[in-house]
């Protein structure tokens, strides 16, 4: 009776865990569905996005985050929610790229260049393999076991919603740096 017990109960734990994943996946595909239907946009300073992002990670004494920052104003028109989504994204990517490291370096930046507002996120992991580069930004593609293979697809897609576009630079065994730039919004 023991055994039967035990077996049931690591059933049902399987059993949930599987269902947590097909609804991570499910919330996944509508997220990924609705980011051109449902956009909310609105004028904000992208730093005020970042800076709520960043404070998400600060807690995490096993994370180093260093922001950048660029004083100024970097008014954008998107959707706020969706952009932080994409930044939040490609920091848990830079976190997952940086594997088994002691204490996880992760740099954002800021630039200014062509009236767009370049944000970039570096960490200092193993790379992207070169048969790897091509395939990114691919809806689902992805190296993790337990991914949806939409984190990047995502990514791409909410930063051309918001007339902006996304790239990396990477070099093996010292680490890649995602870009995203969007254009600055006109003054009123």
């Amino acid at each position: 009776a023991h055994n039967v017990k035990e077996l049931s109960s690591r059933v049902a734990n399987t059993l949930i865990e599987q269902i947590e994943q097909l609804s991570k996946i499910a919330g996944d595909f509508s997220q990924f569905a609705n980011i051109a239907s449902n956009l909310n946009i609105e004028r904000f300073n992208i730093n005020d996005v970042l800076q709520s992002v960043v404070m998400l990670y600060k807690t995490d004494s096993s994370i180093s985050l260093l922001w950048d920052k660029l004083e100024g104003d970097f008014t954008v028109e998107a959707d706020r929610i969706q952009l932080s989504r994409l930044f939040t994204n490609l920091i848990k990517n830079a976190i997952e790229a940086s594997g088994e490291n002691e204490i996880i370096r992760i740099l954002i930046g800021e630039y200014v260049k062509d009236n767009r507002v370049v944000v970039y996120i570096k960490d200092y992991g193993t790379g992207i393999p070169l048969q790897m580069q091509q395939k990114i930004f691919e809806p689902n593609f992805t190296t993790k076991s337990s991914g949806t293979g939409l984190g990047l697809a995502i990514c791409k897609a909410i930063a051309e919603t918001a007339r902006g576009r996304i790239w990396f630079e990477t070099a093996e065994g010292i680490g890649t740096t995602f870009f995203v730039s969007l254009p600055l919004a006109e003054e009123v």
